[in-house]
């Protein structure tokens, strides 16, 4: 029986280029190989192309692009080519895929721009549809349905880069209605990436002034005090979600450096938290995968404020899978190698699109 050809995207033109090279080289190694042929197609930061035929080991430390035996690559978005065309000394080559893995994370991958160009080459693909990665994604935008949903989040503004002239204003007035601390961050972006806490006017407008320089729309959110909690949700028809995690971060909060970087902060699975607690957080975030449209697997993360109140913090649609993350962590702890975890997302993906 002919193998089910998997194509593994990594990379990107992201400020999460490199967690993508790690999460992705984790993701092929856990591919059953009896089962699956995978085909990596790695995209630069500059944005190209390439399809790499070498070594798994040469993805996560970046060296892939140097491998003189990759090639470039398109993914067509004509389904007649139902997959990856190559350019292999001056010859062009159709790759036909049977199912696509976008190991990648923020800006370009996990927004849906990917998930657009997948749609319309109508090849199935692991992870959220394009509506709901781009409302996720945007954290704006996901806050305004959770709210039409009554799920609780942290009271924010944001502020668009042509109120620049005005930040002075602008910054006051935040001010004046949430309070300090606060923390900022650009609406689209991962990981923490350009986040920083605000501790006065003048940190405010410096903090905003450092979130655009990774988006044109940067989010106030009020300060919450309490402990940082993470579910991993995983299915289509009928999702289900895994035992909560709790972070002990290391820094001052939960940065990119200690999610990815030094890997210091704590981990707990299960959270020290009340079971009812937990019991309503796994509500909690089943519903809002539901109702944002989730579908494969996405990371739903929470705050319990010391008061007891639970809020929901953001959704990440395609969440880490390198050593130290949570979401395959969780899993595992509800019994699911990563092995079998991939496998599943593989199958799931494929059942849903010849469901629809």
């Amino acid at each position: 029986m002919a193998k089910i050809r998997v194509a593994v995207l990594f990379g990107g033109v992201s400020s999460e280029h490199e967690i993508s090279l790690m999460s992705a080289e984790n993701v092929i190694r856990s591919i059953p190989k009896n089962k699956y042929e995978v085909l990596c197609i790695g995209i630069t930061r500059k944005g190209r192309w390439l399809y790499f035929p070498g070594d798994y080991s040469e993805i996560s430390t970046g060296a892939w692009e140097q491998n003189p035996d990759c090639s470039a690559a398109i993914l067509s978005p004509d389904p007649i080519h139902g997959g990856i065309v190559t350019i292999e000394n001056g010859e062009t080559y159709i790759k036909k895929v049977d199912v696509v893995f976008p190991v990648l994370h923020g800006r370009n991958g996990e927004d849906g721009r990917i998930q657009g160009i997948l749609e319309m080459a109508r090849l199935p693909y692991v992870g959220c549809g394009v509506l709901s990665s781009a409302v996720c994604m945007d954290k704006g935008m996901t806050h305004i349905v959770l709210e039409h949903f009554d799920i609780h989040t942290a009271k924010w503004t944001c502020v668009h880069q042509r109120e620049l002239n005005k930040l002075d204003e602008k910054c006051e007035a935040i001010a004046e209605t949430l309070g300090f601390p606060l923390f900022v961050k650009p609406a689209n972006a991962g990981s923490s990436v350009g986040v920083n806490k605000a501790t006065d006017v003048e940190s405010l407008k410096e903090a905003v002034q450092i979130a655009f320089t990774h988006d044109e729309k940067v989010i106030i959110e009020e300060y919450i005090e309490g402990r940082e909690l993470e579910v991993a949700v995983f299915g289509y028809d009928a999702p289900f979600a895994s035992y909560v995690g709790e972070i002990e971060p290391a820094a001052e909060f939960y940065d990119f450096d200690d999610k990815y970087v030094n890997g210091t902060s704590k981990l707990y699975i299960p959270a020290r938290i009340p079971e009812k607690d937990a019991d309503r957080i796994r509500e909690i975030a089943v519903r809002a995968y539901t109702k944002l449209g989730c579908k494969g697997l996405a990371r739903v993360d929470f705050f319990l404020a010391n008061d007891g109140t639970i809020i929901l913090n953001e959704i990440n649609t395609m969440p880490g899978f390198t050593n130290i993350s949570m979401y395959p962590k969780l899993m595992e702890h509800l019994g699911m190698s990563q092995e079998y975890l991939v496998d599943k997302l593989i199958e799931q993906a494929m059942e849903n699109t010849a469901r629809s």
